[in-house]
């Protein structure tokens, strides 16, 4: 593995050129960074919509956890379990949805953030402005996005399908860009098992658009065997929204397994994460993803895993490793497997309230 050579200079300078842009672009049309009602700052801790991946649109006839069939159904529900919004898919949306989606969420006094796919061809751009424009109907602040469904050291095996993949999606960002601008909007790009936390920082830093910020997950770069604090310290200072979320780790033979765990069970400081978002973004929303499923296997011990990584810190390597072995998980990490229907609905509810109850008495969102 090679040691990384960032310049640490031209970093820093990048990050507070991004925050002085960004401020200032917003501030020119008299919003805060970024323009977020003032009813709805201090809000309690919301829900991603991958939170609630068994009963989104699920059609299991369950009467204790019926379905969520749209965006005001979850609302509805998020309200009631006491979230402060939620981020949700806005895909499809007809005009006269967005319309509904706003009244209700007025009504129940949540904030609101769209989950959008990226324009992946100059021919896709019409769709994407349609949701933009969907979203921003809603009362959405923020679109987050991600540009790999999967997983890097899954869906890459060589160094030359990751480079067209990276090609591909800065493409998309470029098209992206003057559609959010026009708009107005935010458009925050996760670290989604894509991008190591340095990557998506020069990313962002070389698009150079006020309107192009970070969905900043606390915990998905473990899988790239990145420390979740070094990401949270690296993408903070760009990030527009969030994916709180705690992460169990435990070894396996080609590797080690890494599964989401309720917060304050894992190897996140969550309440430092939080803090330091807080500290770059006062505004900033925080949104639970706690996503109940089996454990991911990470498979760092493969050949295969690395054929994407030039930078590789031998150094932080071994911190998270370290972590693996004195933090390993106590008992079996959270698995579905073998669940029946209505046990995994309600298993993914226990997870998601106790996540929420942990943000009102440890986090201080309430």
């Amino acid at each position: 593995m090679k040691s990384p050579k960032t310049n640490v200079i031209s970093f820093d300078a990048d990050r507070r050129n991004f925050i002085k842009t960004a401020s200032l672009g917003v501030m020119a049309m008299g919003f805060p960074l970024p323009f977020l009602p003032e009813n709805l700052k201090n809000v309690p801790m919301g829900v991603v919509v991958h939170s609630y991946g068994a009963r989104w649109q699920s059609k299991e006839n369950s009467q204790k956890y019926p379905a969520f069939t749209d965006a005001i159904d979850m609302m509805e529900h998020c309200k009631q379990i006491g979230a402060g919004g939620v981020q949700v898919l806005v895909s499809g949306w007809a005009e006269d949805f967005a319309k509904k989606v706003r009244d209700r969420r007025e009504k129940l006094d949540l904030y609101l953030e769209g989950s959008i796919g990226l324009p992946k061809t100059p021919e896709d751009v019409a769709k994407f402005e349609a949701e933009v424009l969907a979203a921003k109907e809603a009362g959405g602040t923020v679109l987050r996005t991600a540009c790999l469904g999967g997983r890097r050291y899954v869906n890459f095996k060589t160094p030359e399908e990751y480079k067209a993949f990276k090609g591909s999606a800065l493409k998309s960002m470029e098209l992206a860009e003057p559609i959010v601008r026009k708009h107005k909007m935010k458009l925050a790009v996760e670290n989604h098992k894509d991008w190591t936390a340095k990557e998506l920082e020069a990313i962002i830093n070389n698009l150079g658009s006020e309107w192009v910020g970070v969905t900043l997950d606390f915990g998905n770069n473990v899988s790239f065997l990145e420390d979740p604090m070094e990401v949270i310290k690296t993408l903070a200072p760009y990030a527009f929204s969030t994916h709180v979320k705690d992460m169990g780790v435990k070894d396996y033979k080609d590797g080690f397994l890494l599964s989401e765990v309720p917060l304050g069970e894992g190897i996140v400081d969550v309440k430092a994460g939080v803090d330091l978002c807080k500290k770059f973004n006062p505004d900033i929303t925080f949104s639970l993803e706690m996503i109940t499923r089996d454990p991911l296997e990470i498979p760092y011990l493969t050949d295969g895993y690395w054929a994407t990584f030039e930078d590789a810190s031998a150094q932080g390597t071994a911190k998270v490793l370290r972590l693996v072995k004195d933090k390993a998980f106590a008992g079996e990490l959270p698995h579905v497997t073998g669940l029946s229907a209505e046990q995994k609905l309600a298993y993914e509810e226990q997870n998601v309230v106790s996540c929420l109850n942990y943000s009102r008495s440890s986090l201080g969102l309430v």
